[in-house]
């Protein structure tokens, strides 16, 4: 019997199990409940409202949960009150720390990305088929959300490398061997 080995995709591998199968729940609820809508249950408040609240745990879920257990990283938005000025926030766990679990960053980064293309998929097929205009509304929002996580949490990933190679260069690599160089040089 062969062994699972960690950064395979088995939901048991994970560290977190419990998160990650709460953020693959409400990503995979909202699209089973919008296509179950279309496909079978024509009441599309219903559809519509139920769609939405999914989309919203969803959102909060990964933007201040799964994110920051499954793969370190948290983001959000601040607005400076004297300028109206919006910026992001960024935020990440030292890699010295904490160490993730190559399973829950495998699912993490896939689904964040599979996502979007799904719903821009539907609302491809919204347009199509001119009789679900209305449908369309209900994608354009699930659109926003999900392209704002994966938008936020790909910048958070190249911040938090970004400054983990500054860290490491100014803890003893590049910067201590130069200014190593410049005291050597300054006291001979």
């Amino acid at each position: 019997m062969d062994q699972a080995q960690s950064g395979e995709l088995n939901w048991r591998l994970s560290a977190h199990p419990i998160t990650l199968l709460c953020f693959l729940g409400f990503r995979i609820g909202s699209l089973l409940m919008y296509l179950f809508g279309v496909l079978f249950i024509k009441n599309f408040i219903l559809v519509f409202i139920i769609t939405l609240l999914l989309l919203s745990a969803d959102f909060y879920y990964l933007k201040n949960i799964a994110g920051r257990r499954l793969v370190g990283l948290r983001w959000w938005n601040e607005v400076n009150i004297s300028t109206g000025e919006s910026h992001w926030v960024f935020e990440s766990s030292d890699p010295n720390v904490r160490v993730i679990n190559a399973t829950d960053k495998r699912f993490f980064w896939l689904i964040l990305y599979v996502t979007p293309a799904l719903w821009i998929g539907l609302a491809i097929l919204a347009v199509v088929r001119l009789q679900n205009i209305i449908w369309l509304s209900l994608v354009v929002i699930a659109l926003t959300l999900t392209i704002t996580n994966t938008v936020a949490f790909s910048r958070c990933d190249r911040f938090s490398q970004a400054s983990s190679f500054a860290n490491r260069a100014l803890s003893g690599g590049i910067a201590g061997n130069i200014a190593g160089g410049l005291m050597g040089r300054l006291f001979r």
